[in-house]
């Protein structure tokens, strides 16, 4: 292989830069200023979501851009900070000191480790064992905490609210007469400006209205920061001229670039009592524990659903999830929280016409110039603005409308995603996804385990047909029942054992089959198998050291047992679980 296709292939970003031109740069700036102004109301709200101050937000939404416009495949993705991981994140910044952002940059430089090690290893096909029940009852789970931890900032509420769901619901309705009428106003005509402003986009404008059209979709692409500002310059010229201001801000957001630094392994902690207490490096993992695996798993399933949703067919899930790496573990040097592809912002940079992912570079250096001039002028955001912004997008992961096709076709999948919304709710998301995975796990064993069998009684003979593929060690004990269950029904008659079906097949299904020749042979019964493959006939002999009758279909059979095969199908039984 030529060292230029290496090279194509290691930094994809070497081929899109090869072939470059003036319309990909003007597309790229567009859509990369556009998408900008999405994520720098989002970032201050998402880190004020994860426990942060607000600065933390803007750190976490250049890096990303900048590693994935090189190592990136799909030119839609944008990488920054996400509800979902700012909630995980959530969980270990609240011990006050300087411990909130150390765990956070912590997690943030593991996540990008271990999402490389996923990626080294080839490990992408773990994600597919959450299934679309339990994505959904997941990120439907995870709406419904997030939307109500933002209770607080959207009544005005200063008291803590802790950080579960229960938790948060009880304190909310406990400082229900503390509700600030000014906060709840702004926070409750945002959410609806901000959910007119999305409806917007399906409005059908005629091509005469092209004007209107184009207005339309700048503000439906920019409401977020338009929503933002406007609440900025109520709140700047409430609170000027006035002792009290009837808005809780966001405060000081500090200025200036971040800093190189590398993520700290010890912090100090507020203990009970009020004193500091030292943390070192194992407290810290012992911290994070759970964290560290589900929140680059949740990181890799979503940035690889939206590089597919995206992209073309030829898509490498190994090298999105080593962008995705990179990016994180970069981005742990200038103070970010985990990262991720944003569904919402990857949308925007759809819609923008976005052409390369040189389109994240723009992205970065936007969020740089806010951050390097624009933070003085933040500190006049109200919190109700953001929760707003917060709120009017995790409402729409709320999937109400895979339920009912679900109830229709196969109740039985509702199972893994009632258990995971529910385990989410009471016990966190890091509780609820691996109980939906396992209750998923337990069903797919199961069905291993207790395979449908098709019984066909003839007039010399009983054939038993598996309808799966599979025929392995959790299920032979189940079929030797089947059998014996058959030839109490029909008789004493041959069985024959029909492999047409049966693709997998191991050493103790092989054991079990010689123990069940040995059974029937007590009774007088012969054993037949039919049509089994050449790798499971050396099975067969390496495990029981048995001939076996073999077969290759029912005319074979006919000869073999001289009998007249005349309306030999005239009974069907089946056989199931």
């Amino acid at each position: 292989m030529k060292l230029k296709d290496v090279a194509y292939r290691t930094v994809p970003g070497i081929e899109w830069l090869n072939r470059y031109t003036l319309k990909d740069w003007v597309a790229d700036v567009i859509a990369g200023v556009t998408v900008a102004l999405t994520v720098l109301p989002q970032g201050l709200a998402y880190a004020t979501l994860a426990g942060l101050e607000p600065q933390y937000g803007l750190y976490s939404a250049f890096m990303g851009g900048i590693v994935y416009a090189f190592f990136g495949s799909c030119p839609q993705v944008t990488i920054g900070p996400t509800a979902l991981l700012a909630l995980i994140t959530s969980h270990h910044t609240g011990f006050g000191l300087t411990s909130g952002p150390d765990y956070a940059i912590l997690l943030c430089l593991i996540s990008g480790i271990v999402e490389f090690l996923m990626a080294i290893l080839r490990l992408g096909a773990l994600v597919d064992l959450i299934s679309l029940p339990v994505t959904v009852g997941f990120t439907s789970a995870t709406a419904v905490i997030i939307g109500t931890s933002q209770l607080k900032g959207l009544f005005g509420l200063r008291s803590d609210s802790g950080s579960g769901f229960l938790d948060t619901i009880m304190s909310v309705f406990s400082n229900l007469d503390k509700i600030r009428m000014a906060d709840f106003s702004l926070g409750l005509v945002a959410i609806f400006v901000l959910l007119f402003l999305r409806k917007l986009k399906d409005f059908k404008f005629s091509n005469k209205r092209k004007f209107l059209k184009s207005m339309s979709w700048i503000l439906v692409t920019g409401r977020n920061a338009l929503v933002v500002l406007i609440s900025s310059i109520i709140a700047y010229y409430s609170c000027k001229n006035t002792a009290s201001c009837p808005f809780i801000l966001t405060g000081n957001v500090k200025s200036g670039l971040p800093s190189f630094q590398v993520p700290k392994f010890e912090t100090n902690i507020v203990s009970a009592n009020g004193t500091a207490v030292h943390q070192n490096y194992r407290d810290m993992i012992r911290e994070l524990r759970t964290s560290m695996i589900i929140l680059p798993i949740i990181a890799v399933l979503g940035n690889v659903a939206i590089s597919k949703a995206f992209g073309t067919s030829g898509l490498s899930a190994t090298r999105e999830m080593l962008a995705l790496s990179l990016s994180n573990v970069c981005g742990s040097f200038f103070c970010s929280m985990p990262v991720t592809g944003s569904f919402s912002r990857s949308a925007v940079n759809h819609a923008s016409g976005v052409r390369t992912p040189f389109g994240g570079l723009y992205t970065s250096a936007f969020v740089l110039l806010a951050v390097a001039v624009l933070t003085p002028y933040f500190q006049f955001i109200p919190k109700a603005a953001l929760s707003a912004v917060i709120v009017s997008a995790v409402i729409f992961m709320i999937e109400f409308e895979v339920v009912k096709p679900l109830w229709r076709c196969s109740r039985r999948e509702l199972l893994p995603g009632a258990v995971t919304f529910v385990m989410s709710l009471a016990l966190g998301v890091e509780v609820g996804i691996p109980l939906g995975v396992a209750t998923d796990v337990a069903f797919l064993i199961y069905r291993a385990a207790r395979p449908v069998i098709a019984t066909t009684n003839g007039i010399t003979y009983i054939v038993i047909r598996p309808k799966q593929s599979s025929l392995c060690f959790p299920s032979i004990d189940w079929v030797r029942c089947r059998i014996s269950n058959a030839l109490s029904s029909y008789g004493s008659v041959p069985v024959v054992l029909d492999f047409s079906t049966v693709n997998d097949f191991d050493f103790t299904a092989a054991r079990g089959i010689g123990i069940l020749h040995k059974e029937l042979l007590n009774v007088n019964v012969d054993l037949i198998l039919m049509k089994v493959s050449n790798k499971m006939t050396v099975i067969l002999r390496e495990a029981t050291n048995i001939e076996f009758h073999l077969i290759d279909d029912l005319d074979e059979l006919e000869s073999t047992l001289d009998q007249s095969l005349e309306g030999i199908f005239d009974t069907y039984h089946l056989i199931r679980n």
